[in-house]
C-alpha cells in the first residue's frame, strides 16, 4: 500500500514514526505518541500523513494493534461468514471468537477479539485521514489547489472508515478533524437523550465534498479519483434507500466513468480477471485496497504491504496456503444452480435435493453458472494449476464442508512473482499481492439495476442485470477439465470439456415488466449473490434488503435448518437464531463501551438487543 504514491516513498519512511502513533483506538483518550508539526506541514509531509491514512484499508498495518482477521479488508467474517455464504472453516477450537458472531449468540457480557480488532482499524484509519485535514490547515507552504485535493481525499477515507463502522456496528460515533487528543474535552457519543445519532448526514458531507472536489484522473494507482467518490456516494444513498438520489449518480458512474488512470469502466471480458493479481487495477476496478510483495516490507511478525487479511482463507495444505478457513457452504454452492433456460431457481427450490457435488448421492445433473468454479472450488475440479481438488483440501469434512475458498488465491505459476518470498511469521505463501476489491462495476451495475426496479423501470433494471449475465456466460471464461492454466490471462486451454454442465442466460426481453418489481428484485437480489459471493457482500446486502421486515432473519434462520443436515457445524449449532431487530447489525465491543464511559459520563451506548 505504501507503493501508491510512487513519488513520495522517500517521505514516507522518513515519516513513518509520526505517522504510525499518531491516533489511537479509542475516540478521546491519549495517542501513544504525537504528531510533530514542523516536520510534517510541507507538501511532501502531508502526503505522507495522507498515504498513512491510505495504508490502514488493508486492516492491517497498524503498529502497536493487535491486529488479525475480524480487521481484514475483505470482510470476510462478517459479510461471508455471518451469512450464508462461508463456515468458518477449519476447526471449531481454531479462532473460536467468529463463532459467536456467525451463530448471531454473542450479547454484552461476552465479546470478540474481531469486533475488537475492526473497530482499532477503523478509528486508526478515521484518526489519520483528520491528521492529514488538521495538518494542512497550519501549512504555510501549501498551496490551496493542493489543499483542495488533499482535504478531499482525506474526506473520502474519512467517509469510507465512517461507512464500513456505520454498516457493521450501526450506531457508529461520527468523528470529525476537531476531536483530537489535544480537544479530548469535546464529546464524541453515539447518542443523546435516548437516541442514537444518525451519522449518515455526515458521511454524505464527506464523500459530496469528495466528487465535488477530486480530479477526473489521478497520476497514481490507487488513488481515489471523483467517480470512486460518486460510487460510494451513491452506496451510502442506497444503504439508506434513497434510490432516487443514487440512481443520477450511478448513471454516470456506469456511462462517464474512468479509472484513475483515465480508461473507461468496463466488465472484465473473463469474470476471474477480478481477482487475479496479474490483471488487477483494470477497467472494472472503481476503487481496490492495493497489495504488493517482495517490496521490503514483510517482517517476521508483519506481513507487509500483502493481503494479510485474507491469510487463512486458503484450502487446508494444499494449493497456495495452510489453514482451510472461509469454506464455501452448501446454501452458497446451490444457488448456481440454473433451470432449462440457463436462469437461476428464483422460487428458492435450488437449495432442495439433488445437490451439486454431493458425495453421498447422486448429485445435481442439471446446469449451472460457470461463475460458481471461480467462486467456489469443487472436489474433481482444478484448482488453478495447482492440481486437482480432494477430500485432503479441507481440513475437518464434517465441519466445513467439501468445498474450499478461490478468489482470493493465486496460481502455482504465480509463486515469488504474486507471492512472498519475505520471511514473514509462519509462512510466506500465505501473504499475496492480489488485491481487495472494494467497489467494482458490477456491483454498481447491480446498484442501478436496484434503483431502476424501485422506480418501476423494470425494462432498464433487466438489461442492467443481463449485462452481468452476458458476461457470465463468455465462454472462453469457463473452467475446463483437462487442460492447462493461463495465469497472465485467467483462462484454460484447451477448451473442450468444460468443467460443469454449464448454462446462463440472459432474462428474455420483456420478462422483468411481464413478471412485475417483486420478480424483477428478486431476480437483482440473486444477481447480486451470484456475482458477488465469497466477497464479503451478502450479509451487508440481506440488511440493507430487510429495512425492518424481517426478510434478513428468516432467510439465515432458514439457511441454518437446511444445512444443518449436511454440515457438522450447524449439526452441532442447530439451535443459532438470527433475531430480528437485533443481529441485522453487530455489538458494539465491550472494551470500547467502558473505556469511553470510564469517567462515569456516558458516551457510548450499547446497540439494542446486546445489554
Amino acid at each position: 500500500m505504501l507503493k501508491i504514491f510512487k513519488w513520495i516513498v522517500p517521505a514516507s519512511v522518513v515519516l513513518l514514526a509520526v505517522i504510525v502513533y499518531a491516533c489511537s483506538s479509542k475516540l478521546n483518550l491519549a495517542p501513544q505518541g504525537a504528531l510533530l508539526p514542523a516536520n510534517v506541514t510541507n507538501n511532501s509531509g502531508v502526503q505522507g500523513l495522507l498515504i498513512g491514512a491510505y495504508a490502514l484499508l488493508s486492516g492491517e498495518n497498524d503498529p502497536g494493534q493487535n491486529l488479525g482477521n475480524g480487521s481484514a479488508a475483505s470482510n470476510y467474517v462478517y459479510g461471508s461468514e455471518c451469512a450464508d455464504d462461508a463456515y468458518k472453516g477449519s476447526t471449531p477450537s481454531d479462532q473460536p471468537d467468529a463463532i459467536p458472531l456467525m451463530t448471531w449468540s454473542l450479547a454484552q457480557s461476552g465479546t470478540s477479539s474481531y469486533l475488537d480488532e475492526k473497530w482499532v482499524v477503523l478509528y486508526s484509519g478515521i484518526q489519520r485521514a483528520n491528521d492529514v485535514i488538521r495538518t494542512m490547515r497550519i501549512s504555510p507552504t501549501i498551496a490551496p489547489s493542493d489543499t483542495v485535493e488533499y482535504e478531499a481525499e482525506a474526506r473520502f477515507l474519512r467517509g469510507f472508515y465512517h461507512f464500513e463502522g456505520k454498516k457493521i456496528f450501526n450506531n457508529f460515533p461520527y468523528v470529525s478533524e476537531l476531536i483530537s487528543f489535544v480537544n479530548s474535552n469535546l464529546d464524541v457519543p453515539n447518542s443523546i437523550n435516548g437516541s442514537y445519532i444518525d451519522i449518515w448526514p455526515d458521511i454524505v458531507a464527506d464523500l459530496s465534498y469528495a466528487v465535488n472536489n477530486l480530479p477526473n484522473t489521478q497520476p497514481n494507482i490507487g488513488r481515489v479519483n471523483k467517480w470512486a467518490a460518486m460510487a460510494f456516494l451513491a452506496k451510502a444513498y442506497m444503504y439508506q434507500h434513497k434510490y432516487d438520489s443514487a440512481l443520477p449518480l450511478l448513471q454516470q458512474v456506469i456511462t462517464q466513468g474512468t479509472t484513475s488512470a483515465g480508461t473507461p469502466y468496463a466488465l472484465e471480458p473473463i469474470y476471474e480477471s477480478n481477482f487475479n493479481p496479474a490483471q488487477k487495477n483494470g477497467t472494472e476496478s472503481i476503487f481496490a485496497c492495493q497489495a504488493s510483495v517482495n517490496d521490503g516490507s514483510s517482517t517476521a511478525t508483519n506481513g507487509g504491504n500483502g493481503d494479510t487479511g485474507d491469510e487463512l482463507d486458503f484450502p487446508y495444505n494444499n494449493g497456495p496456503g495452510c489453514c482451510g478457513f472461509n469454506n464455501p457452504s452448501w446454501n452458497l454452492v446451490q444457488a448456481y444452480k440454473t433451470d432449462a433456460n440457463g436462469l437461476p431457481l428464483l422460487d428458492g427450490s435450488y437449495n432442495n435435493n439433488p445437490l451439486i457435488s454431493d458425495p453421498a448421492e447422486a448429485p445435481w445433473a442439471g446446469t449451472i453458472d460457470p461463475r460458481l468454479d471461480w467462486a467456489v472450488g469443487r472436489p474433481g475440479l482444478p484448482y488453478f494449476d495447482w492440481g486437482t481438488i480432494d477430500s485432503t483440501w479441507v481440513r475437518d469434512l464434517e465441519d466445513d464442508g467439501p468445498f474450499v475458498p478461490k478468489k482470493n488465491a493465486y496460481a502455482k505459476s504465480q509463486v515469488g512473482t504474486y507471492s512472498s518470498t519475505e520471511t514473514v511469521f509462519w509462512g510466506a505463501s500465505e501473504v499475496d499481492a492480489n488485491n481487495v476489491n472494494l467497489c467494482r462495476l458490477a456491483d454498481v451495475i447491480l446498484w442501478a439495476a436496484e434503483c431502476e426496479a424501485q422506480a418501476g423501470n423494470l425494462d432498464q433494471a433487466e438489461t442492467y442485470v443481463n449485462m452481468i449475465r452476458a458476461r457470465a456466460a463468455n465462454t472462453q471464461g469457463y473452467v475446463y477439465l483437462n487442460a492447462t492454466y493461463n495465469a497472465p490471462t485467467s483462462t484454460y486451454s484447451p477448451q473442450t470439456t468444460p468443467g460443469g454442465n454449464y448454462k446462463v442466460s440472459q432474462y428474455a426481453s420483456g420478462a422483468f415488466s411481464g413478471q412485475g418489481q417483486a420478480y424483477a428484485l428478486n431476480a437483482i437480489y440473486m444477481e447480486r449473490r451470484l456475482e458477488l459471493a465469497m466477497e464479503g457482500q451478502r450479509f451487508f446486502d440481506l440488511a440493507r434488503y430487510d429495512n425492518g421486515t424481517g426478510t434478513m432473519a428468516a432467510t439465515l434462520n432458514a439457511y441454518v435448518n437446511g444445512d444443518k443436515n449436511r454440515t457438522g457445524f450447524w449439526r452441532v449449532n442447530s439451535s443459532a437464531t438470527f433475531t430480528k431487530g437485533v443481529n441485522e447489525c453487530f455489538a458494539i465491543p465491550l472494551n470500547e463501551i467502558q473505556a469511553e464511559n470510564a469517567t462515569g459520563k456516558v458516551y457510548l451506548v450499547q446497540n439494542p438487543g446486546y445489554q
